[in-house]
């Protein structure tokens, strides 16, 4: 089911857009070699505590995940790309970490993503983190009325193939509201023209994510955990927009 909210309503989801960005810029400040995941899982749940806010996380437990998730974020690192499962691991110089997170702030859900390398970088993971970047601000610009889900699958599309990589469209974006994941879903790569008429008041999360040689990804022994099929790094991008009469309000934006 699609919900168009009211600008009362995008308004009442502000702060917990605001709360969202915080926790994805405390936990990547904290990232550093030699940090557990564990740590940075921690300072999420810690953050939750002291906000009175709820974790869209620890009870989660989709089709696809072998039992509920248990932890507060996500922290995929290197090959692993998507859903990662926080656990005993210390981060190593040039770790490409991707973080995800969702909560509800007064009943209202906000979700984002970022992906960083710890210590020296890679340039090709730096140019990774970058295109996904810049398909995530190109399918925010398409986010506007008069345009269709296939215009902002397109536009992120347009971005990774210019780089030369391919797309896995099983895992994109979503619809975001009173829940954490909603109609409609938004792949990373489709056709202009096509799909769901946008219109002011929807509000979905955008998220491109890349691999660096592949779009093929299995699942972890942990049962949550998305991993490239060849090794290949992965980096991820994700922002809450509220599509509006005018321009679209990024409601998790950072800094």
């Amino acid at each position: 089911m699609i919900e168009l909210r009211t600008p009362a309503e995008i308004d009442e989801m502000r702060p917990a857009g605001r709360f969202v960005a915080s926790v994805l810029e405390a936990t990547s400040k904290a990232a550093a070699v030699g940090v557990n995941l564990l740590e940075l899982d921690a300072l999420a749940h810690e953050m939750i505590r002291k906000a009175g806010a709820e974790s869209c996380y620890i009870d989660y437990h989709p089709s696809f995940g072998a039992s509920p998730f248990g932890k507060v974020i996500c922290t995929s690192v290197n090959d692993a790309v998507l859903h990662g499962l926080p656990h005993d691991y210390r981060l190593k110089d040039g770790d490409l970490l991707s973080l995800d997170f969702a909560a509800s702030v007064d009943g209202w859900v906000a979700d984002s993503a970022v992906s960083i390398v710890v210590g020296t970088p890679r340039e090709e993971d730096l140019r990774l983190i970058d295109t996904t970047r810049r398909a995530l601000d190109a399918g925010i610009a398409a986010a506007r009325p008069g345009n269709r889900i296939g215009d902002i699958s397109r536009a992120i599309a347009d971005v990774a193939k210019a780089e030369g990589l391919s797309i896995n469209t099983d895992f994109g974006g979503h619809g975001v509201g009173r829940t954490m994941h909603g109609d409609p879903h938004i792949p990373n790569n489709g056709r202009p023209g096509r799909g769901l008429p946008l219109k002011p008041g929807l509000v979905v999360a955008i998220e491109p994510w890349f691999l660096h040689r592949t779009d093929r990804i299995f699942t972890d022994p942990d049962g949550w955990t998305l991993r490239s099929v060849d090794g290949s790094r992965g980096a991820h991008s994700e922002h809450t927009v509220a599509i509006t009469d005018g321009d679209p309000i990024v409601l998790t934006q950072r800094g």
